[in-house]
């Protein structure tokens, strides 16, 4: 189940993204295609009505193929427009900047739709950080400019990566750490500092007023490798079928995920969307189980 909803946060979960330029004008030093390119891999965020969250759109918008309208309309389909001249821009430029080429990002896109933008940084630590204003498309250069129409639609990664809504979406099972009291009263001082120390990721300490091993206050966040624990205690053991000292082991029923989204929706909406739509599966599937009942 938990491989189930990773699966679905990266291929089935639905976000916006550019699926068609028109181009007016060109002159930069891309070809169209390149700059097409470059566009539909811009994260476009929808923001619902009250809310400052980047969320999910499927109630918001149809699926390009599903609606009835000839071309594109604003049930299906955002419009963004994007027209820069260096020229004209450079006049408002500083006297310093004037000589150097100038960067068009995704600020420059102006959206038809007030609740679709693009996702122009991941958080204010990055947009800090950051040397321009969004992300960048092209640079332009005395002479050149750039005018063209995108649209974006509605869409899953299934069908292309354009439309995935995260970078990273990994899982590992939740530790169970069990402490054999007993069996540590066998060890020396040494023995359990050795301990301690032999495992990587650090989940064990020594209590500074008794004395005995104890699990970290953040071991359960920090366990993820602990064989080398493991071949520490077996040499520990004076007989191989000795109680392990301490023992490690995967939850079978609880998992700690990692997500990290490309900023077209929040981790927790792509989450809650990813068991939105895991609940339409598994009902679409009761309901065409039943229809085999019949």
């Amino acid at each position: 189940m938990a491989n189930a909803i990773r699966r679905i946060m990266i291929a089935e979960v639905p976000t916006l993204a550019i699926d068609l330029v028109e181009y007016a004008e060109n002159s930069s030093v891309l070809n169209d295609e390149y700059i097409a390119h470059r566009l539909g891999l811009l994260p476009i965020r929808y923001v619902p009505e009250g809310s400052m969250r980047g969320g999910d759109c499927h109630t918001a918008f149809l699926p390009h193929r599903e609606c009835v309208c000839y071309d594109r309309c604003p049930r299906c389909s955002v419009e963004f427009e994007l027209d820069v001249d260096f020229d004209k821009v450079n006049m408002t430029r500083p006297d310093q900047e004037r000589d150097l080429p100038l960067t068009v990002t995704s600020r420059d896109l102006i959206s038809n739709n007030i609740l679709v933008a693009p996702a122009h940084f991941l958080n204010e630590e990055e947009q800090d950080e950051a040397h321009d204003e969004g992300i960048s498309i092209v640079k332009l250069g005395p002479g050149q400019n750039l005018k063209l129409k995108a649209i974006a639609r509605m869409g899953i990664s299934k069908e292309h990566a354009k439309w995935c809504p995260v970078a990273v979406a990994t899982y590992r099972f939740w530790p169970i750490i069990t402490i054999n009291d007993e069996a540590c009263q066998m060890l020396t001082m040494e023995q359990k500092q050795e301990l301690v120390e032999a495992c990587p990721d650090r989940i064990l300490e020594l209590d500074e007023i008794t004395g005995n091993l104890v699990a970290v206050e953040n071991a359960y966040e920090m366990a993820t490798y602990t064989e080398d624990l493991k071949v520490a205690q077996d040499a520990m053991k004076k007989r191989p079928e000795d109680d392990d000292f301490v023992k490690v082991e995967p939850s079978t029923d609880r998992f700690v995920f990692s997500v990290e989204t490309t900023g077209a929706m929040d981790a927790e909406e792509v989450l809650f969307s990813a068991l939105r739509v895991l609940k339409d599966r598994m009902n679409y599937l009761a309901a065409e189980v039943e229809k085999l009942k019949d």
